[in-house]
């Protein structure tokens, strides 16, 4: 295993020192009240031990030092897991109260990186860039790098669920209707690269190629397999998303056809 422990593993200074400021924001903005509902801080604190998890121990040195695939896993828990987290578990109240401090021109670029193309586009050219070899192999050389890919990943993704997720009164989700026809869209970009990765003759990341075996895995099957693993959930997540937005959509028009307020007077 040349080194790796399932038991052990780096913790990183930084990372705690950004949750724990992270936990402790919300938990005093949260004080402030009013309250929302009990699901958003377990949606919250769910997305920052995720976080914790991806960042730190035996996955973060997987990701690291030996398997491509673990690397891929820990992305797709950023971008497909955490961005939802934070973004479904910020209550409205709180996410209005940072977007008006924006000022009028902020909130009017917050608005605008927030809307389906521009949010899509930045998520899509950040997963794109981070994954070229250059890019991605000066991340894995340089800590300071890392720091900002994997910040770069979260912010984009957290951009690129706002259509579908927002609380926002200020910068607020779309339509059920469109949302449907976005969620369409959403898993492109993560396909895109996992094909690009996957069909690779070559091994596109040296450090993986010289890096100890820790199973008996070639680095060329470890890179594909990695592509796989981008491509499996970047269609089955929206894919879900898409059956919780129209059921919900279909629920909400039923009741509003069953409710005495939406019928027509006679």
């Amino acid at each position: 295993m040349s080194g790796f422990s399932w038991t052990g593993g780096e913790i990183h200074a930084d990372v705690l020192v950004g949750v724990g400021g992270l936990a402790l924001a919300y938990v005093l903005a949260w004080a402030r009240g009013p309250r929302g509902r009990v699901a958003e801080p377990a949606s919250f604190f769910g997305a920052l031990t995720v976080l914790l998890l991806a960042l730190n121990g035996p996955l973060h040195d997987l990701s690291d030092s030996y398997l491509f695939s673990a690397h891929m896993i820990q992305h797709l828990l950023l971008t497909l897991v955490v961005a939802p987290l934070l973004l479904a578990g910020t209550p409205a109240r709180m996410l209005d109260t940072l977007l008006a401090r924006l000022g009028r021109a902020g909130l009017a670029t917050a608005r605008w990186v927030t809307r389906p193309v521009p949010a899509l586009a930045l998520y899509t050219v950040a997963l794109v860039a981070w994954h070229l070899p250059g890019p991605y192999n000066a991340a894995l050389e340089a800590h300071a790098w890392h720091v900002v890919e994997h910040l770069t990943l979260i912010a984009t993704a957290v951009l690129a669920w706002w259509p579908v997720l927002s609380p926002s009164t200020l910068a607020p989700r779309l339509h059920p209707g469109a949302q449907i026809l976005y969620l369409f869209a959403f898993g492109i970009p993560m396909t895109a690269v996992a094909a690009m990765i996957t069909g690779a003759e070559d091994v596109l990341y040296p450090l993986y190629a010289a890096a100890p075996r820790v199973f008996a895995l070639s680095p060329l099957d470890d890179q594909r397999l990695g592509g796989l693993i981008m491509w499996v959930p970047a269609g089955l997540i929206p894919l879900v998303a898409f059956s919780v937005v129209f059921f919900r959509w279909a629920a909400a028009e039923a009741d509003e056809e069953a409710s005495p307020a939406g019928r027509p007077l006679l």
